[in-house]
């Protein structure tokens, strides 16, 4: 069997590999010198593959070290697993390998309306994960190892591709997250997961309090609740719609189904539903309804909360924010606010056992002038700062991505 992604072929049944290795190797040369090159003149690198996420974080300088080029599937054990894939494979090449074989990245990776140009790299640089996070895990759940090119021009490998491979203090996932401040992740393995054979997705009108009392209440129960989205979509008055997936085994779905009540959207034997499978992708997103009435003015913020937190506003305390968007089963609630709003939020956020993050700054923030993520405890800066200086002693990859001092 043959099938072609991008510029190279994929070989075999059982174990896919695609990859030039005089063409890859000629690449990762290229970087490498330029790197090197970097850190004897001090110039600042700004690492970037498709683009994708360039809204994310903070300002971006740097010349930019494009990452597009190296791109391809290396290896692909279908019934191990396991997939490796170079950081500039577009994540929608790869999505469509794994589907083949009726395989997936079950965390759901968002794209952000750009299928073309999201990639690897960028998915474990940024750390976000889409609305299945809650019930099966992080980005960082499904790395096994990386490659990585340091601020010394050194290539290392961190990991490997099996899902025991670490005897001490696990590198490869700490570059989740890092926003490639530490450095060029060039290769990435990845735990898949089987497509579930079954889905339902149910709506039930209630309000947020309701929504998050429910949530809470079928945690504890043996359900295959996979992810939740509820939002007020009729104009703030209270009452919102809780949309809630359902995946898993045939019979456990159906089962849950008669359990749960609602409204189902699809049934366990019409798991492509196209029309409830894009409004997922819009969840995933951030493209739903809610999501663009946003101002230009306004901020869009990110709350990690514990799933218990009470609904807003009395999590906050006020009433001058307006209804969130809730995901994770309740442990994530998305708020757009005003630019003056944002030490209430974090407060808040803080408050409950969780953190705020300024995911989308409204067009009345000074670029990099409003920290995006929230300052991090004294023991924790350290560590952070240690880890830059051993990863990257001159500080060229990505300057003030994460932190204007860091």
């Amino acid at each position: 069997m043959q099938a072609s992604t991008g510029r190279r072929t994929i070989l075999g049944m059982s174990s896919f590999s695609n990859i030039d290795a005089p063409d890859s190797l000629n690449l990762l040369t290229e970087m490498i010198e330029r790197i090197r090159a970097a850190a004897a003149s001090a110039s600042p690198l700004r690492i970037r593959g498709g683009g994708s996420k360039d809204f994310y974080a903070q300002a971006l300088h740097g010349e930019i070290l494009d990452t597009t080029a190296l791109s391809g599937v290396v290896s692909y054990e279908p019934s191990e697993l396991v997939v490796t894939a170079l950081a500039g494979t577009p994540l929608a090449e790869l999505e469509a390998l794994l589907a083949t074989q009726g395989q997936c990245l079950p965390f759901e990776p968002p794209h952000f309306g750009s299928p073309d140009r999201s990639t690897v790299g960028g998915m474990v640089a940024s750390g976000l994960s889409g609305p299945a996070r809650a019930s099966v895990g992080a980005v960082r759940d499904y790395v096994l190892g990386l490659k990585l090119i340091n601020g010394r021009g050194e290539h290392l490998t961190f990991g490997g591709q099996v899902i025991k491979n670490v005897a001490g203090y696990d590198v490869s996932r700490l570059m989740v997250g890092a926003m490639g401040t530490l450095g060029l992740i060039t290769e990435v393995s990845l735990k898949v997961l089987p497509i579930a054979p079954a889905e339902a997705t149910l709506q039930f009108e209630c309000s947020q309090a309701q929504a998050l009392a429910w949530l809470n209440a079928w945690g504890g129960l043996p359900l295959p609740l996979n992810a939740s989205c509820w939002v007020d979509d009729k104009a703030d008055n209270g009452v919102g719609t809780l949309t809630l997936r359902l995946r898993g085994a045939r019979a456990a779905v159906d089962a849950a189904c008669k359990t749960l009540g609602g409204q189902r959207q699809n049934n366990a034997d019409n798991v492509d539903n196209a029309e409830v499978a894009a409004d997922w992708q819009a969840c995933r997103d951030q493209q739903l309804p809610w999501f663009k009435e946003r101002s230009d003015a306004q901020d869009l913020w990110r709350l990690s909360v514990p799933q218990t937190t009470p609904a807003m506003p009395a999590m906050l305390g006020m009433s001058a924010f307006g209804s969130p968007l809730i995901e994770w089963h309740g442990g994530l609630r998305w708020v757009r606010a005003d630019a003056a709003q944002a030490q209430q939020l974090r407060e808040a956020a803080k408050s409950a056992g969780g953190h705020a993050t300024l995911f989308i700054a409204g067009n009345t923030h000074e670029q990099g002038i409003t920290a995006v993520f929230d300052t991090l405890k004294p023991p924790l800066d350290r560590i952070h700062h240690e880890l830059k200086r051993e990863f990257d002693p001159a500080g060229i990859f990505n300057p003030g991505r994460m932190y204007p001092a860091f």
